[in-house]
């Protein structure tokens, strides 16, 4: 074991390990040597010891006993991601990239921020149990999770291009729930506390990306009776044409693609502003199952 790592010896989840097994790295923590069972011989060990653990009111499972404990030099406490960036950076280095041949997945910078801050909402919420915590775990399966649906959605269209829309964000409901602990008093709400994060999540990153008294040409756009259909079941070249329709809407989502003109990162820069714009109370929406309708407030 010296010889092993350079002397470094690693152990994952060391309160697993039953008791009587950790009461034997006492004395390697203590004496810095090994005995072997019915011999007299010592051998003496050069090892540093590192060992992770869950907080203790984290999981039931195993224990550290106290002597064990009182022996490591140091203890350091990790934490969850502070901010949305630092988020962003992990989830983007775990998730597990869709790769399918004649394929091309794109995912806005916006979307990857949404479900980011998604995250950060959740360990702030009172509805989350935050002794079990909210782990970047959830952050990466939701990424994940939103670029399949995505992917599902665009192949239904007959596109190669996946972009995530705000309309495939429902699809994080069921990634989400097997992986935080929701405390509700009344059974069944769940999902309508996945979806008021969510919509906390979108309304915020928006609020990053535009100021929303810049958009006044767009909501007037919206008076009397024009409507807007939204969802998985629009395409995105009719989200194209909608600019031709309410050309207010053109250079927001120019300067929300930095000009990429592709229609399916026009779609979802365009369902991004509407939701928006309704998250902000600026414009109605009707939601009937995968589709949506945004209408004036008059």
């Amino acid at each position: 074991m010296p010889r092993t790592n350079r002397g470094i010896f690693a152990i994952n989840e060391l309160p697993d390990l039953a008791e009587r097994i950790q009461v034997g790295l006492l004395n390697v923590l203590e004496e810095r040597d090994v005995q072997i069972r019915g011999f007299k011989l010592r051998l003496p060990l050069d090892v540093m010891l590192f060992a992770s653990a869950n907080p203790d009111d984290y999981t039931n499972r195993g224990r550290l006993i106290t002597p064990l404990k009182d022996r490591f030099g140091s203890q350091i406490r990790t934490h969850y991601p502070l901010d949305v960036a630092t988020e962003v950076t992990i989830a983007l280095q775990e998730a597990r990239n869709l790769e399918v041949p004649g394929i091309e997945v794109r995912v806005p910078a916006y979307m990857t921020e949404i479900v980011a801050e998604f995250s950060q909402l959740a360990r702030r919420s009172p509805h989350i149990n935050q002794r079990s915590g909210v782990s970047v775990r959830l952050t990466v399966a939701n990424l994940e999770t939103l670029e399949a649906n995505a992917m599902r959605r665009a192949l239904q269209h007959g596109e190669t291009i996946v972009v995530p829309r705000v309309s495939d964000l429902d699809a994080l409901a069921a990634s989400t729930i097997g992986k935080v602990e929701i405390e509700t008093i009344e059974e069944g709400r769940e999902g309508l506390v996945v979806e008021q994060l969510l919509k906390a999540a979108v309304l915020s990153i928006f609020r990053e990306y535009i100021a929303i008294e810049n958009l006044r040409d767009v909501v007037d756009s919206f008076d009397g009776d024009r409507l807007v259909n939204a969802g998985e079941d629009v395409s995105s070249a009719d989200y194209v044409a909608l600019l031709g329709d309410i050309p207010a809407l053109a250079p927001h989502i120019t300067a929300l693609t930095g000009g990429d003109t592709t229609p399916e990162v026009v779609a979802s820069a365009v369902e991004f502003v509407l939701e928006g714009l309704h998250l902000s109370k600026r414009l109605n929406k009707d939601a009937v199952g995968a589709r949506a309708q945004y209408r004036g407030r008059g």
